[in-house]
């Protein structure tokens, strides 16, 4: 390439990466100026994610702040926001003010981006993120004849996507997630036969609440007790870990955490906020009520609150005198990236832009469906979301034994 003019956009829900990949991009594609690999480099930030794209709302970094940039590495959020936006989506673009009646989203979008002369674009989010962006360009090549080069950065906490081994952020997301609970476990002590539900993000997925668990009770493992006294490690362990990949019974599991509430005089679980989600549904379409839905047709989870159906179900078959349901996901999901994440994002970074170089698009990852599980450009028709946790996993299979589930 001659002359680069690189794009980039953050997409979807917050995680512990947004930040850091567009550090490391920009950290990469000032290294393949000064190796001559392209003869000149501009960076344009979209605000918002797609809404930016859609609006022109943008800025050019300035070239003294190239070395500046680094710092970003050790921020949580997006410099430069996020938003939820289909670009497929014309109904809610138009009530949202993004385009006109008689516009189409792929056009205004494929229109800003030819009018800003953008020849790539790191698109910095989720599947649903990645994948829209793999039809713009196609939209761009097909309608327009342009071409534009989509290097996508797989950014969600779930870990859920196919066929990526590990998605940005959700390793810092577990490790918060565990300082959260090592906190809020102290509510235990509040009061007599006291329930705490540590609600942990993942629609699909239990990866987040198992590694969370996992870190959690390594931390434990840590900490020091005085005999006699009755807090303790078993007291502040975890009693019960439920993600939507098993099937829960409640009033088994009912029956058994009794027995530890009536041992240690509280119980503590972990659940994925996707667990149970399909019942909850299920009984609110049997009443007549309207399920919430989000622009990509998810189901709103935060407002059907699978939380309070487990608070009330679970405390009255294991006696409880008082419940709290503790939310770790905006804590996990707002942090900075931790050095795991750091490193794997810079990797990604570095072939992403040799990747954009040779005119490759293609979403960065460990791709496991290839030997050795390489770091490329995954083609975006294999790009998919809901990819469950492998509850086979041998880490998982112990812990769960180890707290007797």
């Amino acid at each position: 390439m001659a002359e680069v003019k690189v794009g980039m956009m953050t997409a979807g829900g917050l995680a512990p990466c947004l930040s850091s990949s567009i550090a490391q991009l920009v950290k990469y594609w000032v290294e393949a100026l000064k190796n001559n690999k392209v003869a000149s480099v501009s960076f344009r930030m979209y605000k918002d994610g797609y809404k930016g794209v859609l609006t022109g709302d943008s800025f050019l970094v300035p070239e003294q702040l190239y070395d500046e940039i680094d710092a970003l590495n050790f921020l949580g959020g997006s410099p430069i926001g996020n938003s939820r936006v289909k670009l497929t989506n014309v109904k809610d673009c138009v009530k949202r003010g993004f385009i006109k009646e008689n516009e189409t989203p792929l056009e205004v979008a494929a229109q800003q981006l030819i009018k800003d002369g953008i020849n790539v674009l790191h698109t910095i989010g989720g599947d649903d993120t990645n994948t829209q962006a793999a039809e713009l360009s196609k939209y761009i090549l097909e309608k327009h004849n342009g071409k534009v080069t989509v290097i996508g950065m797989p950014k969600t906490i779930d870990n859920d996507v196919y066929p990526i081994c590990q998605t940005f952020g959700a390793d810092t997301a577990a490790h918060q997630g565990a300082l959260f609970f090592e906190n809020i476990v102290s509510e235990s002590t509040a009061n007599p036969r006291m329930l705490v539900l540590h609600e942990v993000m993942g629609r699909d997925s239990g990866f987040l609440t198992a590694a969370t668990a996992k870190a959690y009770r390594e931390r434990l493992a840590l900490q020091k007790f005085v005999p006699g006294f009755s807090t303790s490690k078993e007291s502040r362990d975890i009693h019960a870990i439920w993600i939507p990949e098993i099937p829960l019974d409640m009033a088994k599991e009912g029956e058994r955490l009794r027995k530890i509430m009536d041992q240690y005089g509280n119980v503590n679980i972990f659940f994925g906020e996707g667990t149970g989600v399909e019942q909850i549904v299920q009984a609110m379409e049997e009443a007549g009520e309207e399920v919430p839905r989000d622009a990509f047709g998810h189901v709103a989870l935060a407002k059907i609150n699978p939380g309070q159906y487990f608070s009330k179900h679970i405390s009255n078959l294991i006696g409880a005198e008082k419940t709290i349901v503790q939310k770790s996901g905006y804590f996990a999901r707002s942090a900075a990236a931790n050095e795991f994440d750091r490193s794997l994002i810079g990797e990604c970074a570095r072939v992403g832009v040799d990747s954009a170089i040779a005119g490759v698009s293609g979403c960065m990852g460990q791709d496991e469906d290839k030997d050795g599980t390489p770091i490329r450009a995954i083609e975006f028709e294999r790009i998919k979301g809901g990819k469950p946790f492998d509850v086979k996993l041998d880490w998982f299979q112990t812990m769960v034994k180890e707290i007797g589930q």
